[in-house]
């Protein structure tokens, strides 16, 4: 004969897998939707700006290994 704490744990591992369970399926949902912002668009209206008067600086320039590296000094360096 069981106990009356054996049918609690009992239940409580079956709410604690649906919780599991729910939780992961929930995120799984949340991560196959679209960017919120797409990568094609302008970052800010200081880009539209330098974009429409043909001035616009790179986002990403290679290293001397050919990785992408944020072009910092490009974008921050003052223009004339």
């Amino acid at each position: 004969m069981q106990s009356d704490t054996t049918r609690d744990w009992g239940a409580r591992r079956r709410l604690t897998r649906a919780v599991v369970v729910g939780g992961l399926g929930v995120a799984c949902v949340a991560a196959c939707q679209k960017p919120l912002f797409p990568e094609k668009s302008p970052r800010s209206q200081f880009e539209v700006y330098d974009t429409l008067r043909l001035q616009n600086q790179p986002l990403e320039i290679p290293d001397e290994f050919g990785n992408p590296q944020p072009a910092l000094r490009a974008r921050l360096t003052p223009q004339d």
